[in-house]
């Protein structure tokens, strides 16, 4: 089963280790994160993600696996908008969510139960660059379609 969202104009693809020197960009956007199997998961038992504010990221094994989507690819969408200070953008937020992964105390908890996937080491990034302004719109856009088709948000989206 394929999730009715195209990811054609999405570029990237690259797993989270080789961000710093790939050419995300500076600017506003969305982001994607996809896992390159159907294969079943396994889940680890403790996140090595970062405690941002002493707070433990690990979820219950029996949690991830009830948020499971069985056969699809897509794990998170996310949007990195520029701020109030215009210097966010993706290049930033994703290195955020890079660096809580490897276990920096960094503020990206969203997202946070890829870190549990044995094989988040594989996970691919993909982005696509918008306008300020159509960032969360995107954002939201794309959950709403992910959660129409399966009736559920993709594995590691907390909200919208």
């Amino acid at each position: 089963m394929t999730a009715p969202i195209d990811l054609t104009d999405f570029t990237g693809w690259v797993p989270f280790a080789d961000l710093p020197a790939a050419d995300v960009p500076t600017g506003p956007g969305v982001y994607v994160v996809v896992r390159p199997t159907d294969e079943p998961p396994k889940f680890l038992d403790v996140s090595p993600a970062g405690h941002f504010k002493a707070k433990d990221p690990t979820v219950p094994v029996a949690e991830l696996a009830a948020l499971w989507v069985p056969g699809e690819r897509l794990v998170y969408i996310g949007k990195a908008n520029l701020g109030a200070s215009g210097r966010r953008g993706l290049r930033k937020r994703l290195d955020e969510y890079r660096r809580f992964g490897a276990g920096e105390p960094v503020a990206h908890s969203g997202g946070r139960r890829i870190w549990q996937l044995a094989d988040h080491a594989d996970l691919l990034v993909g982005w696509k660059v918008t306008d300020d302004a159509e960032a969360a719109k995107t954002e939201t856009a794309m959950i709403a379609a992910f959660r129409a088709h399966y009736g559920v948000r993709p594995f590691a989206n907390a909200r919208n």
